[in-house]
């Protein structure tokens, strides 16, 4: 055996060294390119957020078309403890046209909340990233901060562009934050997000089959509250609700519905003049929580007589106004929506959160595409027993005290899915009171919240996270009082 000389003796660790320094040069390459990525949309500190506790953010712009120049602003927060180890949940407002920046992450269930009078920020103590790490975007294109540069995309909007932006979104999102690739991943959100939520998930659902073609999402189930479904069924417990809940008198029940054939798309002219008695019925109260104080700055009950006069005005045989679309204000503090107005208006908030690639006004909902949305699509009631079916984790739940999108509409839809009864109609508690009603079928679970309106975690924020808990930990809510 020959002897190695010197130089190779002490050539071949520096040789060994340099090899192992390379490879290590060659697999972080790529984790500092995220990682710029990502550093780039941390939000540091909001103007107003308070010093603590700290907060993980990130918020910023994802492209979702290219050629049209189309990008949805988010919002994101890692949870609380242990990210790594947390599922991560998106959450979608309705409307169409209403923003998730400013309902559900600044009013509802983000760490961060829009206080009175905007001069600042609070933390909240029933965030959902308690649960989750939680990202929130704002969709369609032309809601809040999201923008197109192409204007004839918003003459173009309805549930399969939604959902195929969304789609985009999420992949693209994933691409900059690739370290959630693996987590389980839910949807959640809320009133018409009843579409925009199953859509998606229906979407993911049938792109993973395709992995040579589509990126892998790892989608574990969808979450939805007071979710527009059904139209049959939603406009049938709408009128209802109304009337069982005193708002409207028997003569105005019984003329609505004599006259109105919910099962046409296309609603009469009798039909909608009932209706729009029944939406006046609510002038002095918050149809989006019926025993909540109106708000008196704000004056809700004009602004939802102003769109229901510019419906009507609207009205042609060709295109049947049928007054089932409305924006959402609403909760124990009505007036919530100028705040978050003012404050997300602010040159330096929006510098903050990076919100400076539009000049456009912020607000809470873009009533143009309320208006100019189109809407194709009456029922999601297939899409639920086809995912039902596929073993998605589906969770229904209704603040019973909504009039918009009343408990009973959700009830009927439900029950005509007609899905085997798992566990029957019961209590459920939180802190020793009665927290509200919960009924389990194959496939699907659906629960009331006693005391609550259209905005569930901002009106029983506690029995909210509660939800959300034992939904993402498979973990039953307490039905037995202690």
């Amino acid at each position: 055996m020959s002897r190695m000389s010197s130089a190779t003796l002490y050539s071949r660790p520096i040789f060994l060294l340099f090899s192992i320094f390379s490879c290590f040069i060659t697999l972080i390459q790529p984790l500092n390119a995220y990682q710029q990525a990502q550093e780039s949309d941390r939000v540091t500190h909001l103007p107003g957020q308070p010093t603590s506790p700290a907060i993980s953010q990130f918020s910023g712009y994802v492209t979702v078309n290219q050629d049209h120049g189309r990008a949805l602003f988010y919002w994101f927060f890692e949870a609380q403890s242990e990210p790594s180890n947390k599922p991560l949940l998106l959450w979608l407002n309705g409307g169409p046209g209403c923003s998730s920046i400013g309902y559900g992450a600044a009013v509802e269930l983000g760490p961060l909340r829009v206080k009175r009078k905007a001069y600042g920020l609070e933390f909240n103590d029933f965030a959902w990233n308690k649960e989750a790490n939680l990202l929130f975007v704002e969709s369609p294109v032309g809601v809040g901060f999201s923008y197109t540069n192409t204007s004839s995309d918003l003459t173009k909007l309805d549930d399969a562009f939604v959902a195929e932006d969304a789609y985009n979104f999420l992949v693209n999102w994933l691409k900059r934050f690739p370290q959630y690739k693996a987590h389980d991943f839910y949807i959640s959100g809320e009133s018409y997000a009843g579409h925009y939520v199953p859509q998606l998930a229906e979407l993911v659902y049938d792109r993973n089959k395709d992995r040579n073609k589509y990126p892998y999402i790892n989608l574990k189930g969808f979450i939805v509250g007071n979710p527009e479904t059904e139209d049959y069924y939603d406009s049938t417990g709408l009128l209802e609700y109304a009337w069982s809940h005193a708002v409207i008198s028997d003569q105005l029940y019984e003329q609505a519905k004599q006259a109105c054939n919910f099962k046409n798309p296309n609603w009469t002219e009798q039909c909608i003049k009932f209706m729009t008695l029944l939406y006046k019925e609510y002038h002095e109260i918050d149809i989006y929580n019926i025993f909540a104080p109106s708000c008196p700055k704000n004056a809700s009950s004009s602004a939802h007589m102003a769109f229901f006069e510019k419906k009507d005005a609207s009205l042609s045989k060709e295109k049947t106004n049928r007054f089932k679309r409305m924006r959402i204000p609403g909760g124990y503090d009505p007036c919530f929506e100028a705040y978050t107005k003012d404050y997300f208006n602010r040159v330096d908030v929006r510098s903050s959160l990076h919100a400076n690639k539009t000049n456009v006004k912020w607000n809470v909902c873009n009533d143009a595409i309320l208006h100019t949305y189109n809407y194709r699509v009456f029922s999601i009631s297939p899409i639920y027993t086809k995912l039902a079916k596929a073993g998605l984790r589906i969770w229904v739940y209704s603040g019973d005290a909504d009039g918009r999108v009343p408990v009973i509409g959700s009830r009927y839809w439900i029950e005509a899915l007609g899905l085997p009864l798992k566990a029957s109609w019961r209590s459920w508690y939180h802190n020793n009171q009665v927290g509200g009603r919960i009924v389990e079928y194959e496939g699907l679970t659906f629960v009331t919240v006693r005391g609550a309106g259209h905005l569930v975690p901002l009106n029983k924020p506690s029995e909210s996270l509660s939800l959300i808990h034992s939904y993402l930990s498979g973990k039953n809510l307490q039905t037995q009082m202690k």
